[in-house]
């Protein structure tokens, strides 16, 4: 066992690290500013140099193609994308996880990484033609519809969204929620996901199509909060759809496919926010290393109190841990595939955010009164990554999914052995 970073690995891991202090942290002020100015659903103008130097530098699209056993690709289609392996990008990963527009920079936001693997693996050409190509070109943004209001949304099957085929159409009605990224206005397409057959078995009842955001009976009714925080102009909003005619040949891949696409796609999304959960817990333990080390209480700096050294010890032994498991599991996708890797997957699933929100509230505790204000970037940090252990399945479905897999190693005891 190597854990030595190859040369490719360390190349791209240092060249966007270096590219985030030089051009992105400088940018953050502005960035900031203009989001506060006016109306805060509005494209960031300031972003879009950073972008276009980005793409200058060939780090744009870092992901894609995404590596591994692909489905219907369509090698004429002209990707623009630097073909990372899953544990080349999730060091990239973390890196844009310490800086909240990071993401966006590269071309790496979600949700519209994981929509463009859809794309990539399961699209039509004509689907690659109309919505993946400008996605990969930064041109728009896209949204994922699959958690419902109605329903509890950690068991899929719940969901009830109606997808029914009517002539050359498919009409769709019910209504959605925590349609991240849809308040965008750049927001042109969402990957949907409802029921087409509710007499068939229970996992090929679903399907996924593609909904344009301004066909007509698609209305965004608000836009929802997390913790107070509207995450303009990205947002995550709850949409009603009604009477929503598309053409047939929106649908993904055919009817009663809907999980395995959602398989293929959360997969790699899961790592992807593991990684830069952990950016952000790094960037936590700076900051409250550097606070704990430039304040004085009770006559001594706060850092020579026993209590801090007990917890930036256990910062940086979690954060290490963690790391190591997500690179163990986004190496293991890289050689065997996401079926392979799926104990894996949900343990960092669990791990990443537990560790971050524990090592973030320390931070806030350093800092006293200005660690839950706007003069850090401490409380939003916590109030997104506590969403994580919610978003692409709550902990009790991936702790449930740890223990089967447990149990299944481990037959039971026989009572008639002695």
């Amino acid at each position: 066992m190597d854990f030595d970073l190859t040369e490719r690995q360390a190349h791209f891991r240092d060249r966007v690290r270096a590219f985030i202090d030089d051009h992105v942290r400088p940018a953050v002020p502005g960035l900031l500013a203009e989001l506060n100015s006016g109306d805060r659903w509005h494209h960031l103008e300031g972003i879009e140099p950073l972008k276009a130097k980005a793409r200058e530098q060939g780090l744009w699209n870092l992901f894609m193609p995404p590596g591994g056993a692909l489905k219907h690709v369509d090698e004429s289609f002209p990707f623009e994308g630097e073909q990372l392996t899953n544990l080349e990008y999730a060091l990239c990963a973390e890196e844009m996880g310490r800086v909240g527009f990071a993401s966006e920079v590269f071309n790496c936001s979600a949700p519209d990484t994981g929509n463009m693997e859809v794309f990539h693996r399961y699209g039509t050409r004509a689907q690659k033609d109309q919505w993946l190509a400008p996605l990969m070109r930064g041109e728009i943004r896209s949204a994922f519809l699959m958690t419902e209001p109605g329903v509890a949304s950690s068991d899929a099957t719940n969901i009830q969204c109606q997808i029914r085929r009517d002539g050359d159409d498919y009409v769709i009605n019910g209504k959605k929620w925590w349609s991240s990224g849809a308040g965008d206005p750049r927001c042109k397409v969402a990957i949907l996901m409802g029921k087409t057959d509710p007499e068939a078995r229970k996992h090929a009842q679903q399907s996924m199509i593609l909904v344009p955001l301004d066909a007509p009976g698609l209305t965004i009714e608000r836009h929802l909060t997390v913790y107070g925080y509207d995450d303009a102009p990205h947002g995550h909003m709850e949409v009603a759809l009604k009477d929503v005619r598309v053409p047939a040949d929106n649908l993904l891949l055919g009817e009663g496919r809907g999980f395995e696409i959602a398989q293929g796609r959360l997969g790699p999304g899961r790592i992807h926010h593991c990684m830069r959960t952990i950016g952000a817990a790094e960037e936590a333990l700076e900051l409250m290393v550097k606070r704990i080390q430039s304040r004085t209480a009770f006559g001594k700096k706060i850092a020579e109190h026993s209590v801090w050294e007990q917890r930036v010890a256990e910062a940086r032994i979690e954060i290490d841990c963690t790391r190591l498991l997500c690179l163990k599991a986004a190496d293991l996708m890289d050689k065997a595939g996401n079926k392979a890797a799926k104990a894996e997957i949900a343990m960092i699933k669990v791990k990443a955010p537990r560790m971050a929100l524990q090592i973030i509230d320390d931070a806030v505790q350093a800092f006293g009164a200005a660690g839950v204000s706007q003069d850090t970037t401490l409380a939003y940090s916590w109030a997104g990554i506590r969403t994580l252990r919610l978003a692409d399945g709550p902990d009790e479905v991936h702790n449930r999914a740890i223990a089967l897999i447990e149990y299944g190693k481990h037959p039971p005891i026989d009572p008639q052995v002695p």
